[in-house]
């Protein structure tokens, strides 16, 4: 789903953008509900920053990339963390781009989320290339979503992966099936 954010272009520096996780949801300018396989999932885009909630049988797990005034958690390269029964996994990178690299990839991701049945994009009024968008899916047992942001004016794209998964107890080694290999001491 494509959609024109009627707001002002306010997170206007990737260096300005924090991260957090468990945040309750804030007002949102476009939203896109899906249900992946048992899992609810909600895609919020709040101006040129995103946040995600994620509710399944395992909890809630709520992901939210902003410009987040106090926020003293800067957008982080990577984060490995345990939430309640599941595993978070999320990685950024910042793209930096050439001024006709910036345009052409800005139309390939907007064609690739617009007609997506999991993908919610909004652009800004006044700059085609200014957008954020999402893409979510579910696959082997996880959810997952990658976003995208686009500074325009710095040529900078802003891209995010996250990946949630249940976590399954550990079975201890002696009950664990040896496989052919490690039972004849080839392992």
């Amino acid at each position: 789903m494509l959609t024109t954010l009627q707001t002002e272009y306010t997170d206007t520096r990737a260096a300005d953008l924090a991260w957090a996780l468990g945040r309750e949801p804030l007002p949102a300018l476009a939203v896109l509900d899906l249900e992946l396989s048992g899992a609810r999932l909600q895609l919020r885009l709040l101006g040129a920053s995103h946040q995600v909630l994620l509710e399944e049988q395992h909890g809630t797990c709520s992901e939210t990339v902003a410009c987040m005034p106090g926020s003293s958690t800067p957008l982080p390269l990577g984060v490995a963390k345990r939430i309640g029964g599941w595993e978070y996994e999320f990685a950024a990178r910042v793209e930096h781009l050439s001024r006709g690299s910036f345009a052409g990839r800005a139309q390939e991701l907007l064609a690739l989320v617009a007609d997506h049945p999991h993908g919610l994009a909004g652009t800004f009024p006044g700059s085609p290339h200014a957008f954020t968008a999402m893409l979510a899916q579910r696959h082997e047992g996880r959810v997952r979503w990658r976003t995208w942001h686009a500074y325009p004016q710095e040529r900078q794209l802003v891209v995010t992966r996250t990946s949630v998964g249940c976590v399954f107890p550990q079975r201890s080694a002696r009950h664990m099936p040896q496989a052919p290999a490690l039972a004849r001491g080839l392992g």
